[in-house]
């Protein structure tokens, strides 16, 4: 025993230990803490900081704000070190810059940098400039419940359901997980001043005076104390206006010694504000399976309630709180006839999701035991069913302290690795229980045989690691979602070495004492070695033969190859998941009404009730639905006026309906966007990305000096999107033209006439926006009461009535807008985009049908693209993967989630060549020769003859989880290589003679070889049905399959034809380990 390996002292030290069963039953213990104390999402979180900074410069145009703002701006936040991207929105008074982080940076350190870079250059912000308002935002912002309030009883409108709902976000917020909320809809309490605009030329009043006689009343200033009687008294002086009622008897003038009271020239009113959004709740088809019960034709006045989780918090917990606590209160804070509906619920679909995979987790482990029990027996599946849980519960615990959440990809890779980890309990249990059966039942035999198959299993082990942490250096939005497969794989792995080493030798010695002892006879496996030796021998003896096999083995791969060029098998970065939810965003050409954007919001709802799987949907007219990421990396949640919608679609869970999500999605643009067409409207189907979210699919950035001529080519590459076949929901972020009036003041005849610019600007803001001239003090409203100043609406929407209102001069009268300021008309100025300080015009758009890749359509446009010609002289020139250098001559870059696919296939296929290095070195490092990798590497692409065929039997995308799979099986096949060619080595040493060595070794190795493909396919299956790792499961399946019975064919022949006339290249290895 002094010669053993580091496996085999391992073994010798825990076989007979006290210690390890209490291992075994404190690594279960520490699974099962890890499992109910991590938290759980559906997704992984994506820490990648954003800030938006705003600035406005009010009466600026767009290219002022430019040059005054945006632009120095700009330079400033592109110095912070770890800034990826600077977007900018420049639009007419203001400016939004979205500065984005590279994924991974500490949101907090990124704020100090840009908190101290802003205000360390405050003394450069030019006149009329506002600070800077910055606002971060993080995946954290996203809520993670969605509550809608509205009833069946028309007595509530939206006015009532804001308050009751405030009500319930105050009882909410007391719980510590809550973060934020937001309540979207409904209408504010104001006290609402219409003005009359004949009664103020009739007391010589002005808009402007009634808004300053307001600021000047409503005022109590602290004045200060004075002792008396050895007390001290506190004084204060003036008043608030504490209601509609002291705000109408407020004195505003006096004409001829009579008091002229507020009431006398306004209406005053104390209720909802003027509606600038409404919120409709409307029932589908299927609104009975979720529990709603209502009238399904009409549809009710609602409001949401938005609720996001603190940091680290877990979700379904959070979720869970909020809706206990919501029910408790029903019927007392809530009135019994309003009804509360879930409308969003990420802490129950996070919760479902993990279960289900825990579930799924349970079965792949069971099947895999069960398997193991039939090939080998039930005394080694007993060993293999302890083994494989304690090392999932290791992992499970160190995903908890490495702070990965209980989400689908945690989960997906604890699953994807139980047919892995499973090999080294196979592989070793499989040994213990052959030597065994050849020699005597003693702990001494079960250490000799782990120490027999313990290197080779070692480098096996860190091949298969080698193969998949790689993976973990993926970049972009798509890294973090994707590196916890290698870094739980790879945990896993360690884990399931260490315990093959230590628990799988003490328990083989257990359960298998009573196997039946065959002293030195051949064991049961050369009972196949007859029928071995006959597929395999004919191929060794014949060279021809063997030319032949090999010409067939690279013939199956071409084929299975030019299934890609010939699409039989697309790519794609991921599919679309099987969500039970969809919005559609509405846009209608600027300058349309609210009413108008409610009346085509209005006819896409009535389709939407005719669709079987639609339970419930929200319509959010003139504002923003609740946002989830996709919404928050788009920024949809300023998305506000009164041209834009959004319909946020509820269906029922994925049990109760056969169609998947996407598919149902498909099925509804078709009618919607005839809707939308009808209405001069343009719609965009929006579903949750299963990655990383992006500003759309495809995306054609247009880049050039001139901003008008940009805009025109913008609008030919739109024009080519929109022929395309396949492409669809296209649009350009060029607004339409608005028509815009401008009062220009005549500054003499104001001087002339004692009115300033600013007095004019200002009445004319109250006459038509409205203004705030304060609030109501009032102790128990949850929300300010503004005091809201406006002109009626008849006079405000006629131009030659608002010509006559009258504006303050200095010597006390008023004078006429008309004879202050002349019309003049014009459209209002376009926006603003740049990008990394780069001028920009966006054209976007989807893909749906057949080909739902953006690659394809990219090959499709790209030539008609080329083919533009431009008046400038040359081509249009497409970048794929960086911005254009200079922006002197026009040019296009291609984004969206072609992006994101491009940056995930080169970094997996570097990371796959850094794999086949690593392997090539660790390989050469064991065997000590420079061919045997490259004999024990050549299965690597062989499983492509498994995987591509999968994929096209499948009719599934190769996606960025089928490449992972793909790389994993590298690791997976190069270990079922290491251990044959070592047993052939073995066995050639031993006996001389390399013919029967390889025969002998197939036979020997062919059960644990073809256990680990079959636990590999076992544990995979039910991965299958999940849409985002369907392609995992299929690479790991087929791929696996197909390599396992190629290698024991190619590795043998190819090994023998490298080495036929070679020494055994072991012997100079055994010679220096006998010295040692």
């Amino acid at each position: 025993m002094t010669g053993i390996g580091i496996s085999g002292k391992i073994a010798k030290a825990f076989i007979r230990s006290k210690l390890t069963p209490l291992l075994v039953i404190a690594a279960l213990l520490l699974g099962l803490f890890a499992v109910f104390v991590t938290p759980r999402e559906e997704e992984p979180q994506i820490v990648v900081p954003m800030v938006d900074v705003f600035v406005s410069y009010p009466g600026a145009t767009p290219k002022e704000v430019e040059e005054r703002v945006t632009l120095p701006m700009e330079k400033l936040l592109w110095e912070i070190k770890g800034v990826e991207y600077v977007y900018s929105i420049v639009k007419p008074g203001q400016n939004l810059t979205i500065v984005r982080f590279y994924v991974g940076e500490n949101m907090e350190d990124s704020l100090v940098k840009l908190y101290n870079k802003l205000m360390s250059n405050y003394d450069r912000i030019p006149p009329g400039v506002s600070q800077p308002m910055v606002k971060p935002k993080s995946i954290d912002d996203v809520p993670i419940l969605a509550l809608t309030l509205w009833s069946a009883s028309p007595g509530y409108t939206g006015y009532e359901l804001r308050r009751i709902a405030l009500e319930l976000c105050g009882e909410l917020k007391k719980d510590a997980n809550v973060s934020e909320f937001s309540v979207i809809g409904g209408q504010k309490r104001q006290v609402r001043l219409t003005l009359d605009p004949q009664r103020l030329r009739a007391y010589n009043l002005s808009a402007l005076q009634i808004m300053q006689s307001l600021a000047r009343a409503n005022v109590i200033i602290p004045s200060g104390s004075f002792p008396s009687g050895n007390r001290e008294t506190v004084v204060e002086t003036g008043s608030f206006l504490t209601n509609a009622e002291e705000v109408g008897n407020l004195v505003v003038h006096v004409a001829n010694g009579r008091p002229v009271y507020l009431r006398n020239v306004a209406a005053v009113s104390d209720g909802p504000a003027e509606a600038t959004d409404y919120v409709f709740m409307g029932l589908g088809p299927a609104a009975a399976k979720k529990g709603l019960t209502g009238n399904a034709v009409s549809q009710a006045e609602a409001v949401t309630i938005a609720v996001a989780k603190q940091k680290g918090a877990n979700a379904s917990v959070v979720a869970d709180e909020a809706l206990k606590k919501t029910a408790a209160l029903k019927g007392t804070l809530i009135p019994s006839d309003v009804q509360v509906t879930v409308t969003r619920n990420y802490g129950e679909t996070a919760k479902d999701k993990s279960d289900e995979l825990l579930k799924h987790m349970l079965i792949a482990t069971i099947s895999v035991i069960l398997l193991v029990a039939l090939f080998l027996g039930w005394r080694e599946s007993i060993v293999v069913a302890v083994a494989v849980p304690v090392t999932l519960a290791l992992t499970l615990l160190i995903n908890y302290l490495y702070g990965y959440t209980l989400n689908r990809v945690t989960l997906f890779a604890l699953i994807f690795s139980i047919g892995i980890l499973v090999d080294d309990a196979i592989v070793v249990v499989e040994n213990i229980n052959r030597h065994f059966r050849m020699r005597k039942v003693e702990p001494q035999t079960a250490v000799l045989a782990v120490d027999e198959v313990g290197n080779p299993t070692i480098l096996a082990t860190f091949t298969v690691i080698a193969a998949l942490l790689p993976m973990a250096f993926v970049s972009g939005l798509m890294g973090p979602y994707m590196r916890p497969i290698p870094v739980g794989a790879s945990a896993a792995m360690l884990f399931s070495l260490l315990v093959a080493f230590i628990v799988s030798p003490w328990l083989s010695y257990i359960v298998l004492k009573k196997v039946r002892h065959k002293g030195s006879g051949e064991p049961r496996e050369e009972k196949s070695h007859g029928l071995y030796e006959k597929m395999l021998g004919p191929l060794i003896d014949a060279p021809k033969k063997r030319m032949i096999a090999f010409a067939a083995v690279g013939g199956l791969l071409l084929l299975a190859v030019l299934l890609v060029p010939l699409k039989q098998v697309t790519m794609k970065m991921l599919p679309f998941d099987n969500k039970s939810e969809l919005q559609v965003i509405i846009d209608m050409p600027e300058g349309r009404t609210l009413e108008e954007t409610a009346a085509v919001t209005r006819a896409l709802s009535e389709y939407l009730k005719t669709v079987p799987e639609v339970t419930d949907y929200q319509a959010y007219v003139g504002t923003a639905a609740p946002y989830n990421f996709n919404g928050l990396v788009r920024h949809y949640f300023l998305r506000e006026g009164s041209n834009v919608a959004d319909i946020q679609v509820n269906f029922v869970g994925k049990s109760d309906r056969r169609a998947q999500s996407h598919d149902i999605a498909k099925r509804l643009r078709p009618e919607l966007k005839r809707i939308a067409d009808r209405h001069d409207a343009r719609i965009k189907i929006a579903e949750l990305p299963p990655g990383p979210p992006v500003l759309s699919t495809l995306v054609a950035e247009i880049y050039g000096p001139e901003t008008s001529r940009r805009i025109e080519i913008a609008g030919q590459v739109r024009d080519i999107f929109e022929k395309t076949d396949g492409v669809v929901d296209v649009d350009w972020f060029v607004e339409d033209d608005q028509r815009k009036l401008s009062f220009v003041v005549d500054r003499a005849r104001a001087a002339q006439s004692g009115v300033t610019t600013d007095a004019i600007a200002q009445s004319v803001r109250i006459a038509l926006g409205g203004s705030v001239a304060g609030v109501v003090h009032l102790d128990r409203e949850r929300e300010p009461v503004e005091i809201f100043l406006r002109m009626p609406f008849a006079e405000r929407a006629d131009l030659r009535q608002l010509q006559t209102l009258m504006i303050p001069s200095a010597a006390g009268k008023a004078v006429s807008l008309g004879e202050l300021a002349a019309v003049r008309e014009g459209i209002v100025e376009k926006t603003i985009y740049h990008k990394n300080l780069k001028n920009v015009t966006y054209v976007i758009g989807d893909v749906a049908g057949t080909e739902e890749s953006p690659v394809y359509a990219i090959l499709k446009m790209k030539d008609a693209i080329a083919a533009l010609k431009l008046a400038e002289g040359y081509e249009l020139k497409q970048y794929s993967s960086a911005q254009p250098w200079l922006t002197t001559r026009y040019a296009m870059k291609w984004d969206g989630e072609w992006h994101i696919t491009y940056e995930v296939f080169r970094d997996l296929g570097i990371a796959f060549a850094v794999v086949l290095i690593i392997i090539y070195i660790l390989v050469v490092a064991w065997f000590r020769s420079f061919v045997t990798p490259l004999v024990i590497m050549a299965p690597i692409l062989l499983t492509l003859v498994g995987i591509l065929p999968g994929h096209w039997i499948f009719g599934a995308f190769f996606t960025a989880t089928s490449m992972i799979g793909f790389i994993a099986l590298a690791g997976i096949v190069v270990r079922n290589s290491i251990l044959l060619v070592d047993f052939i080595q073995m066995e050639w040493r031993e006996k001389g003679e390399l013919r029967n060595a390889l025969i002998r070794a197939g036979t020997v190795r062919f059960r644990p070889i073809v256990l680990t493909a079959a636990a590999v396919v076992v544990g995979s299956f039910v991965m299958l049905f999940d849409p985002i790792f369907q392609g995992l499961a299929i690479a790991m399946m087929f791929g696996a399959v197909a390599a396992t019975l190629l290698t024991l064919v190619v590795v043998p022949l190819l090994y023998y034809t490298f080495f036929k006339n070679r020494p055994c290249p072991g012997e100079e290895k055994k010679d220096q380990t006998s010295e040692a």
